[in-house]
């Protein structure tokens, strides 16, 4: 089976909206952390990359459709968040699974919900790092099925080629 734009326009959708949701759940998430208590510095970098990303990840919902417009600047969004996202994943497994989670920054939050911040982190660097091939390959098949082959013909010498003209001998008439 051929991997064609009509099979990568849903898949790529579906990956974007996951994508994007899971950026703004890590921004609401963090967004309470920031409001009820003392902030760390992983923190704030969990808040500015889970904002930007819901900024800049909208183009990626239209990227489908314009793949010749928007693919380049999109594959480059997802590269540089998914290092981001990475990172962020990093510093939330570090401040919530190498002690007792309760009482890190901030501290009286229950640890279901930063375990669940640090889960929503890695399903959005997942997304994106999935949304990278996913743009490398729509933008490989609108490439091949946009392209006009060249069309080459081959003849071994026995006949004349189909687009030569017609050899017509006239009737001989009588005078």
């Amino acid at each position: 089976m051929r991997f064609s734009t009509t099979i990568a326009r849903p898949l790529q959708l579906v990956t974007r909206t996951l994508q994007w949701s899971s950026a703004v759940i890590v921004m609401g998430l963090t967004s309470y952390f920031i409001s009820k208590g003392p902030r760390g510095q992983h923190i704030i970098y969990q808040e500015v990359i889970a904002t930007l990303s819901v900024a800049f990840f909208l183009p990626a919902f239209i990227s489908p459709f314009l793949p010749s417009a928007l693919s380049k600047f999109v594959l480059l969004i997802d590269v540089i968040f998914s290092y981001l996202w990475l990172t962020a994943f990093i510093f939330s497994a570090q401040d919530y699974n190498e002690h007792s989670c309760y009482f890190d920054s901030p501290p009286g939050v229950t640890c279901g919900r930063k375990k669940a911040n640090e889960s929503f982190i890695f399903l959005a660097f997942v997304f994106t790092f999935f949304g990278m091939f996913l743009e490398v390959a729509s933008l490989w098949a609108y490439r091949k099925e946009n392209t006009v082959q060249p069309v080459v013909e081959k003849h071994d010498g026995t006949r004349a080629p189909l687009d030569a003209p017609a050899e017509t001998t006239a009737p001989a008439t009588a005078v």
